[in-house]
């Protein structure tokens, strides 16, 4: 039976009654191990709660990344094992570490269920209190985690209306302009039957236009002042030639390609007579195909926007698959486009041989979309986002968030990862972003996440397996 004098000079037991020391030397058992024998085996049934009474130990831990191990220690009285064992029927079943003895070690092992018991009997408050914060602290974990998520939904959705009102207001502009020059349009026609002009004229008049319609995405590209000539020299020619307004029709016929050698033709495959009229009834016209070019362009960007959406909601797919990560990257960005400032600009760089890999897509445009917001807030409005991918060792893939920030300081980088621990201002970030993501890098897909910064480079890197490692 082990000394009580031992057991009292263990800060552990520190003001402990003789008879509860005496209990303890009774009902526990002392052991010793040699260097680099197991104590506990993570995994293992949690039947013992162990204290370090001479000697020194290393706790580890294995984890989807490998194993972590503490520093040793050589304090008497430090403890591992069944160290909730006061939580009775609801304690862990077993072990979730591994203790291993650097030196010749001598320990105290008391049985867990006994353990329990006398924390319960000669500690009741503290025994609530532990359960009580414990309870408490999983709560308030699940809550703020609850929050972080609705605030990156907030975040995304916000982006995601404001890209989506432009497309459609652009739509809305189109169309109302559109109605007017329809009815203009018709009335110009009408105008030149009335005039009489002969079928056959009609008939070319409708196939120039279409010409000028196919031509506007061909159209030379010139700078505003070639345009202003060209449309100042075009508004001249057709005056001489009778056209009433000229200023006001030239800019939609320069736009199609519409050049001033091409009114001579026109003169005489309309005639004089009808020049006027079959001049502002193709400029109309061409404004149409114009509009309509822009409602096309308008409702296609929304489809692109939904499509996004649904990619990076992932609403339309099992939860885990082979997933392409550049369209999980590049769907994400697109729900940010509406919050990125506009000092700060976007560059990517994927890599074409990166092979598709299995993985649980929503959870994955969760860990992107807190990177590049973190990313967008460390530039403070002004900067360069780079996304890239690349493909490490045949077997591993790198994805990239970059900024040209501040970066990191040293000091933080081994807590940036901690949950709750926040570099931002009060009431700015929960401190559960990179938590939250390094558990869904590294528990769920067996993957890494880490940092590399200084001062106008931070990086921080994603490595995730190519081949299936995912647990649920």
């Amino acid at each position: 039976m082990i000394d009580i004098d031992v057991l009292r000079g263990l800060f552990l037991f520190e003001g402990l009654s003789d008879d509860q020391l005496r209990w303890l030397a009774e009902h526990g058992t002392e052991q010793e191990y040699d260097a680099g024998e197991t104590i506990i085996k993570q995994g293992e049934p949690a039947d013992c709660f162990v204290v370090l009474v001479e000697g020194e130990v290393v706790m580890s831990t294995e984890t989807q990344v490998g194993p972590g191990s503490m520093s040793p220690t050589s304090q008497p009285g430090v403890y591992a094992g069944a160290v909730s064992a006061y939580l009775v029927d609801r304690a862990p079943a077993a072990y979730g570490h591994s203790l291993r003895a650097t030196k010749p070690t001598r320990m105290l092992a008391l049985p867990a269920r006994e353990f329990g018991l006398i924390m319960g009997e000669w500690f009741p408050m503290a025994v609530h209190l532990l359960d009580g914060a414990r309870l408490g602290g999983l709560a308030h974990r699940e809550f703020v985690d609850r929050r972080q998520r609705l605030t990156a939904l907030g975040t995304i959705t916000a982006g995601l209306t404001h890209e989506l009102n432009n497309p459609a207001a652009a739509a809305v502009r189109a169309v109302d302009d559109l109605r007017t020059k329809v009815r203009s349009s018709r009335r110009r026609l009408a105008a030149l039957a009335g005039e009489g002009i002969e079928p056959q004229r009609l008939r070319a008049l409708v196939d120039l236009q279409e010409a000028c319609a196919a031509g506007i995405a061909q159209a030379p590209t010139r700078s505003p002042l070639e345009v202003s000539d060209a449309e100042d020299e075009l508004s001249d020619a057709l005056e001489e030639a009778g056209v009433s307004d000229a200023w006001e029709i030239a800019p939609a016929l320069i736009a199609a390609g519409f050049e001033v050698g091409k009114l001579d033709k026109v003169r005489e495959m309309i005639g004089e007579r009808h020049v006027d009229a079959a001049m502002h009834w193709l400029s109309e016209a061409i404004e149409i195909a114009q509009m309509l070019d822009e409602v096309t362009d308008a409702t296609e960007r929304i489809s692109s926007l939904l499509a996004s959406a649904k990619q990076y909601s992932q609403m339309d797919r099992a939860p885990y698959q082979t997933v392409d990560l550049r369209e999980l990257l590049d769907s994400t960005l697109t729900m940010f486009r509406g919050k990125i400032p506009p000092g700060i600009s976007v560059a990517t760089d994927y890599d074409p041989d990166l092979p598709p890999v299995p993985a649980y897509a929503g959870e994955l445009n969760q860990v992107w979309a807190n990177l590049i917001h973190n990313a967008i807030d460390a530039m403070a409005g002004s900067g360069v986002l780079t996304v890239r991918t690349r493909l490490e060792h045949e077997t591993i893939a790198l994805i990239e968030i970059c900024d040209t920030g501040p970066g990191v300081p040293e000091g933080l980088r081994d807590r940036i990862f901690e949950p709750f621990f926040t570099t931002k201002a009060v009431g700015e970030g929960t401190g559960l972003g990179l938590d939250i993501s390094f558990r869904i890098v590294a528990g769920r897909h067996g993957g890494d996440l880490r940092v590399e910064s200084e001062p106008g480079d931070t990086r921080f890197q994603v490595r995730l397996p190519v081949t299936e490692t995912v647990t649920s």
